[in-house]
């Protein structure tokens, strides 16, 4: 092989590798990346993070230490269900609101924390109603604001 080819090949190898680190840097930063929007309940602005998609709806509130700055966290769906949630690695009571098109539809109000229990053993909170979008709160929210079946949410902006 000529030098010049050698040249060229490694070249083109180092060029590979770059795009290869970008693309995996940036598939990393993703998943750090939340979207954030701002919801209305109970005439109260909360700035929430958006569970978007199924990874982020898998991990959710899992390993963080509080919710601040931030007051909630939004999962959005695109086909009403009754989707289940579990308290996997969530390190702080929380309240879980369900809605259907911005509807209150059911409430599991200070949900305890399960730490160090099994995945198969966790408790799966589900809702009696199908719904769109959930909203898990700091734990106590629903009693201070008087939340009930049938308030309605606002989404301010996209979610």
């Amino acid at each position: 092989m000529s030098e010049i080819n050698k040249e060229r090949s490694i070249r083109h190898f180092k060029i590979i590798v770059v795009i290869f680190l970008i693309g995996f840097i940036s598939v990393q930063a993703y998943k750090f990346y939340w979207p954030k929007t701002t919801v209305i309940l109970k005439d109260t602005s909360l700035k929430v993070l958006v569970a978007d998609n199924p990874y982020r709806h898998y991990k959710g509130l899992g390993g963080r230490t509080a919710l601040a700055p931030y007051d909630g966290m939004l999962f959005v769906f695109a086909v009403p269900n009754k989707y289940g949630f579990v308290m996997r690695d969530t390190l702080f009571p929380i309240d879980i609101v369900w809605f259907l098109n911005g509807e209150v539809v059911d409430i599991a109000p200070n949900v305890p924390t399960e730490l160090d229990i099994k995945e198969t053993e966790l408790r799966r909170y589900i809702p009696r109603k199908s719904a769109n979008l959930v909203l898990e709160l700091e734990a106590g929210w629903v009693e201070k604001y008087d939340l009930k079946i049938g308030d309605r949410l606002e989404i301010v902006g996209d979610p």
